[in-house]
Parts: structure tokens; sequence; C-alpha cells
């Protein structure tokens, strides 16, 4: 069994880890998969210089989500006997985190309630609440 863990760099994805690492727990076969999603848009007309920024910025912010949420949880995981790698992508996180759970055969996905709220989400709606709804395996949102 495989289960992608969807982590937000805020508290509320440690929630996401600790529930994930009990189920890994009481699994005799369970491959973890952290995943980190940097929000990215592809549609944004720049100058070339303006790319070549841009990709440069994109290197680094992958570098800093690794090394300041992505190796810590893997490492946790790793500390109390689990198997358990990392991916870090751009994009919409929802759409993202899917395609993720898709191409590696995942069984399930868990991701945490994000406490940001406001009006905005409630019109557009959250990266969870749009996982939930398209996702092509079972999401578990922990509160």
């Amino acid at each position: 069994m495989k289960i992608v863990i969807g982590l937000d760099g805020q508290s509320s994805g440690e929630k996401a880890l600790e529930f994930a690492k009990d189920i890994a727990t009481n699994s005799n076969d369970c491959a973890l998969i952290v995943v980190y999603v940097i929000e990215w848009s592809p549609f944004s007309f720049q100058t070339a210089e303006e790319n070549a920024e841009r990709h440069k910025r994109r290197e680094e912010e992958i570098s800093i989500a690794m090394e300041r949420v992505v190796d810590p949880a893997v490492a946790t995981l790793k500390d109390a006997g689990h198997s358990a790698r990392a991916i870090v992508r751009h994009g919409d996180v929802a759409d993202t985190i899917d395609d993720i759970a898709h191409s590696e055969g995942a069984s399930q996905i868990v991701v945490a309630r994000s406490s940001a709220g406001g009006l905005t989400s409630r019109i557009f709606g959250s990266s969870t609440a749009n996982l939930v709804m398209n996702a092509r395996v079972p999401v578990t949102v922990v509160a």
C-alpha cells in the first residue's frame, strides 16, 4: 500500500503526517510519499529575462521546501521505521497531489484541513476541498 501525505508547511500538515504514520504502523507493508506543492501558475506572460529569473526562483523554492518542510518530515517517518520518500513540485495543489497519487499508484491521500478560511475560500473553494471533490483515489482529511 502507498499513501500520499500532502503537507502545507503549517502545523496542520503535522496532523496529516501523524495520521498517515499511524496507518503505516498498523499496516504490514506501507510506503509513505510526502508531497509538498508550491502553488504556481504557468499562465503568465513574461520576457525572456523574466522567464530565466522565474526558473531560478522555482529551483530555490524547491530547495527551501525540501530543507524546511519535506526532509524533516521524511526523517521523522524513517526514524519511526517507515519507508518514506519526498516529492516537491510546482503547480495547482489539488491537481498536482492527485496526479502524483495516481502516477505512484497510491491507495490513499492524507491531508489536513487548512486553518485558513474567509470569504475567498468559501466562494472559490480550498485546495483541500478541490482535492476531495476531484481526486482519483480516496482522500482522508484530518481536522
